[in-house]
């Protein structure tokens, strides 16, 4: 929707916010703004570090994994007991 309004709209919204707030809280509430968008990213920078990526996830599932057995131990393991 915003990509619709023209610099008539645009600079009517700002007179109105101007109106409301003042020139003078104008600035604070800016900073504040500011403030508030950059914790917001830094927030979602931490969490994407969080989150297990693709390649850690393959790379957990194969460390999880058991070690299969080399043939070398299985020709070390006793034989079985045929029954007649």
């Amino acid at each position: 929707m915003i990509g619709n309004l023209g610099y008539g709209e645009m600079g009517l919204i700002v007179l109105i916010i101007l109106l409301l707030f003042g020139a003078k809280k104008l600035p604070e509430i800016g900073s504040s703004l500011g403030k508030s968008i950059r914790m917001f990213k830094k927030s979602v920078k931490d969490i994407q570090e969080e989150l297990p990526t693709e390649e850690n996830i393959y790379t957990d599932e194969e460390e999880s994994r058991p070690k299969p057995r080399s043939e070398s131990h299985a020709q070390d393991s006793p034989p079985t007991r045929d029954e007649d």
